[in-house]
């Protein structure tokens, strides 16, 4: 889900506000998680999750193409972890789909078989 699809989706389920009123509140709750992230502040929503912030020293690094030893520089880099609803809700066994039981797992995408170049 991209944030456009997010802004139309809780547009539609709230139809009596406006679009334009969804997109800037959608805004500010983006905006209020960079800026507290940026000022080293931990961001917590319960159930879902929390972004902190990373700090990764300086480092001597490697180029791959030439194997060049290469300087990088510190930074500074989102860090999210998952909460537990979050994480049990990504784990059940199985959910029920029109009377049938189906897994509920994303397709492994370094699973060994077909792979398209």
């Amino acid at each position: 889900m991209i944030k456009s699809e997010l802004i139309q989706k809780i547009a539609n389920e709230n139809p009596h506000l406006f679009q334009r009123d969804v997109e800037r509140i959608v805004n500010v709750i983006f905006d209020e998680i960079i800026d507290a992230l940026s000022r080293g502040d931990r961001v917590e929503l319960r159930g879902f999750g929390a972004f902190t912030v990373k700090h990764r020293a300086a480092r001597q690094g490697r180029n791959p193409r030439t194997g060049q030893p290469v300087f990088v520089d510190e930074k500074y880099v989102p860090f999210f972890k998952s909460g537990k609803e979050l994480r049990e809700r990504l784990n059940k066994t199985s959910s029920q789909t029109n009377g049938e039981f189906t897994e509920n797992k994303p397709e492994d995408p370094f699973a060994p078989g077909d792979r398209n170049p």
